[in-house]
């Protein structure tokens, strides 16, 4: 029986290898939950043909079970047998995969993802992950497996095997150690059942989709508004990715008892004060930025600050999805 139906053991770690990944199958095939790295963040692993463990994967998250999951295949013929292609859809998947985007597609007529996981939708959200723990993982498996963000629901997103211990520990079965992940952001999402919309910006920048594409994407609203139907894609709800202290954005100076999360070398009026600054990038790199972002949140929400001042982000490339990770930690809690 998977310890994570009682939720009462403590939580195996074992470094990545060919016997911890095989005993992550094992575990995931026996309707066990099961953490692992992906190129973006670490994902919390069940089938997803298993209502059962799809249940207790939400359990485990403290998750809305209105809010829909991504089924990772290992390839696009794995992923024609559960989502209807078109042509657009084909393309993207050429381009981008394996990588850091999901296409949320129509379901096949016999799509296997139980319905738990699509929220009841008759849409299935589909990603080829690049990491090749991953990749190594699911060709062991052999069946869709769902992977939202390995951490409490809400929380911030965890970038390496610690950050899923602290969070999680006790409530799932295995914790597959792959060191620190090299995106540290979410996947794009893309909704394909017609013209493609940009549902969640994240690790393949909208500017490289839309190159592809050779038409800009259209956008939809980042969150359904109070009494709309329950979100398309994962990350859609307002407050998500939060720490436990405030985070004010666009700061241009830092206020007292305040943490600083910093970008670029220029100093802030009154960051000598911080309670604790950390800079996701000294050199203003986006893509440095994006792999810090989640860390440098947690770190500093360890050391109790109040609030979370945070610098500006330039919004091109990554940090189009930095941003909008930012944006829904500095939303209203529930």
């Amino acid at each position: 029986m998977p310890i994570s139906e009682t939720m009462a053991c403590q939580t195996r770690q074992l470094e990545a290898s060919d016997a911890a990944i095989a005993a992550a199958a094992a575990c995931l095939r026996d309707g066990g939950l099961v953490a692992f790295p992906t190129e973006t963040v670490y994902g919390l692993g069940a089938d997803a043909t298993c209502t059962g463990a799809i249940a207790r994967l939400y359990a485990a998250k403290g998750r809305p079970s209105f809010n829909p999951l991504i089924a990772h295949v290992a390839g696009v013929t794995e992923a024609r047998l559960i989502g209807r292609f078109d042509a657009t859809a084909e393309r993207l998947a050429a381009a981008f995969w394996p990588g850091p985007l999901t296409l949320v597609l129509p379901k096949t007529a016999d799509c296997r993802v139980a319905d738990l996981a699509t929220a009841g939708l008759d849409t299935v959200a589909i990603r080829v992950p690049a990491h090749p723990i991953t990749q190594a993982l699911l060709r062991a498996v052999g069946r869709p497996v769902v992977a939202p963000s390995a951490n409490i629901s809400g929380h911030v997103s965890p970038t390496t095997a610690a950050h899923v211990h602290a969070d999680l520990n006790g409530r799932i079965d295995l914790i597959v150690d792959g060191g620190p992940v090299e995106v540290g952001v979410e996947s794009t999402i893309l909704g394909c059942f017609g013209t493609p919309v940009l549902l969640r910006p994240g690790g393949v920048p909208s500017e490289a989709i839309e190159a592809v594409l050779g038409t800009p994407l259209a956008r939809r609203a980042p969150e359904p508004a109070a009494g709309d139907d329950q979100p398309l894609a994962p990350g859609m709800l307002a407050s998500h990715y939060a720490p436990r202290a405030a985070v004010r954005l666009e700061a241009t100076s830092v206020r007292p008892d305040e943490a600083l999360l910093a970008f670029g070398p220029d100093a802030l009026p009154g960051a000598e004060h911080a309670t604790a600054v950390m800079n996701l990038s000294a050199r203003g790199d986006l893509t440095e930025a994006a792999t810090h972002l989640f860390g440098y949140l947690r770190a500093l929400d360890a050391k109790a600050a109040r609030t979370i001042a945070v610098m500006p982000i330039p919004h091109d490339g990554l940090g189009e999805a930095i941003n909008d990770r930012l944006r829904r930690a500095a939303a209203p809690k529930d």
